[in-house]
């Protein structure tokens, strides 16, 4: 075949697959046992809130302030007309652990204990981020591992909860929350994204015990598969797209495998990145939802402003994803 055939019958073939696509808006989950068009007649079933990358820390001189940024954003959130019915916290509650003295940890979960207490009205879940961990950075300090509370004890003392990663039944869905930060000496930052292998296997577990009826929603901090990684810092200027292990799953591809024997995981719900993108791939919904905290306290991150995401749950396993700019003057986009 010359060349003049070879492109005039590829261009023959796209245009036929296009064409595809569009006749069947289904095609791309073809296999898979997957819709990705909602029902006509689907009904919502729960409206969640979901708050990620807060940061919160005792006002210091160049920030916003975050105990008023967290304040205002919880009661946009729950002053809402259409108000959530659950809060999802997802991570990095406060500004930094991984690098910081107990005594400042502390300091800085004070703040996040104080405006919770007085501000929270609904009932909430919680997720750990990699900003919770405390003492993994600080590797010439190898004597803080003695501590009871060292790494991820700390967090989970201040916020009353015994596991890292669960799940529950809420509304006919199926959520897990999961624990994406696994200890790397290797990494300056002190952990790479991923799952162990305990965790792994009972998540394996907990998806085969779930009715294949019950529509699934993940929640993790950092994102299991996410585009806006991409754009999180100069990589292009390496001259090749090299994602550090630290900004998105490096286990994607066997989470990718264990949910696709699964056609009832419907989506995956995240932050990390600070910025937003919504990515669906082999029909699981993939949501990465900004930052209520922004550029840590310095208003808009690229183009995306300190926001809440609302997600609407239905009971077709479709999820409908909006993000909130809660604060005025936000110089970006919800």
């Amino acid at each position: 075949m010359n060349r003049r055939n070879f492109l005039h019958n590829s261009a023959a073939f796209a245009a036929g697959a296009v064409f595809s696509q569009i006749g069947s808006p289904v095609s791309a989950a073809q296999g898979q046992g997957r819709s990705t068009v909602p029902s006509p007649s689907r009904k919502r079933v729960l409206r969640a809130a979901h708050f990620t990358d807060l940061h919160v820390m005792p006002d210091r001189e160049g920030f916003q302030s975050p105990a008023a940024g967290m304040t205002a954003a919880l009661r946009h959130a729950q002053g809402q007309p259409d108000r959530p019915e659950i809060l999802l916290f997802g991570g990095d509650l406060v500004m930094d652990s991984l690098k910081h003295s107990k005594e400042e940890v502390n300091a800085q979960w004070d703040v996040w204990q104080k405006v919770f207490a007085a501000e929270v009205k609904l009932p909430y879940k919680l997720c750990l981020g990699n900003h919770d961990v405390w003492g993994w950075a600080l590797h010439e300090h190898p004597e803080l591992e003695r501590d009871p509370l060292f790494g991820k004890e700390l967090a989970m003392q201040r916020l009353g909860i015994k596991e890292r990663y669960y799940s529950y039944d809420q509304a006919g869905w199926h959520f897990v929350v999961l624990d994406s930060m696994q200890r790397d000496f290797g990494n300056k930052h002190g952990y790479t994204a991923r799952l162990d292998d305990e965790q792994f296997a009972w998540l394996a577990k907990d998806l085969a015990a779930t009715p294949a009826s019950t529509p699934i929603a993940i929640l993790s901090h950092i994102p299991i598969l996410a585009c806006c990684v991409f754009f999180d810092d100069d990589l292009e200027a390496t001259g090749s797209w090299v994602i550090p292990g630290a900004w998105c799953h490096i286990d994607a591809r066997r989470l990718k495998d264990l949910f696709h024997k699964h056609p009832n995981v419907k989506t995956c719900i995240s932050g990390h990145v600070h910025l937003v993108d919504d990515v669906t791939y082999l029909g699981v919904r993939y949501l990465c939802n900004g930052a209520i905290c922004g550029a840590w306290w310095k208003g808009a991150y690229q183009e995306f402003a300190p926001a809440y995401a609302l997600v609407d749950f239905y009971d077709d396993g479709s999820v409908e994803n909006q993000l909130i700019a809660y604060g005025e003057n936000h110089g970006g986009v919800a």
